[in-house]
């Protein structure tokens, strides 16, 4: 398994996996699947600072990860957030957290002070992961998304980098 920057070309695998979690999961509270096109401008903004990166074996992307900004406004130009996907057929084999092992270095490289994850509650495989790489709690929000016809939670989790500053 390799771990490296996304491509254009990753775009229909990353899409693969994405759009399958859109219909079937509560993991993103996307409702409506993406196109090419629109997977395309996606991949277009997590270059730079604000990258993505893909797991694949047997050249198969089989996760991403990307990190994108947090809140527009200037004070938090040094916090980002994060998001993490992998195969429904590759969970549970390490790839999350080499994902997450890597965004966290980028997000040090580029100068982040700080990583935010916002999870659903009901996914506890991210959570933990999440945890074992030193994200804590910082809080609930009750009922913030609707899907699937029921009310979701969502838990506000944060990695505090070490930087030199």
């Amino acid at each position: 398994m390799q771990i490296r920057l996304a491509r254009q070309q990753d775009a229909e695998g990353i899409l693969s996996i994405y759009n399958r979690e859109v219909l079937s999961s509560s993991a993103t509270f996307d409702l409506v699947p993406r196109g090419i096109e629109e997977q395309a401008a996606w991949l277009s903004e997590h270059s730079g600072a604000y990258p993505a990166i893909v797991a694949e074996e047997d050249s198969e992307i089989i996760g991403f990860a990307s990190l994108s900004p947090y809140r527009p406004r200037p004070a938090y130009s040094t916090s980002t957030e994060n998001s993490i996907y992998v195969h429904k057929d590759h969970r549970k084999k390490g790839v999350g957290k080499l994902l997450m092992q890597e965004i966290i270095e980028l997000a040090k490289i580029y100068g982040f002070h700080t990583i935010v994850a916002r999870i659903n509650d009901t996914q506890e495989a991210s959570i933990a992961l999440h945890r074992s790489l030193g994200f804590f709690k910082v809080g609930v929000e009750k009922e913030i998304g609707r899907k699937f016809g029921k009310w979701h939670d969502v838990m506000t989790m944060q990695l505090l980098l070490e930087t030199d500053a």
